[in-house]
């Protein structure tokens, strides 16, 4: 897996950029929606609930790309390649969204939650970084 440069860290671990992420159709076209994510023990993590489109396409083993723009800086960003290395779908992903919107939105619960949603996490081994700064 590859090494992401130090100089892109702030946007996986202090800003707060929404990533825009990439998956394939079944049909091969690209499919892209934005996300919040999280940056753990070299992990990037999405959330998701079930029977959402990229949901569909993020089996493991999936090929995605994500695209981080710097919220004070749109022309400085980095793009990761990846692969889903785990899919969760557990009280782990459950509680994985309410950390995304404390990161997010500094509330301890998702204001966007819907009691019937099942909350899926991926997470993602990035295996090419490209950038601009």
């Amino acid at each position: 897996m590859a090494e992401i440069p130090p100089i892109y860290m702030d946007l996986l671990l202090e800003k707060k950029p929404l990533a825009h992420l990439a998956t394939v159709m079944p049909d091969g076209s690209p499919q892209s929606t934005p996300v919040w994510f999280d940056y753990v023990d070299g992990k990037i993590r999405v959330n998701s609930a079930l029977g959402r489109t990229k949901v569909r396409n993020m089996k493991l083993g999936a090929k995605v790309a994500l695209s981080i723009s710097d919220p004070g800086d749109p022309d400085r960003y980095v793009q990761l390649r990846g692969i889903v290395t785990r899919v969760r779908q557990d009280e782990v992903a459950a509680a994985h969204i309410d950390q995304l919107a404390y990161k997010y939105m500094g509330l301890d619960k998702n204001p966007y939650a819907n009691a019937a949603d099942v909350r899926v996490m991926f997470e993602i081994s990035v295996f090419s970084v490209q950038g601009m700064s």
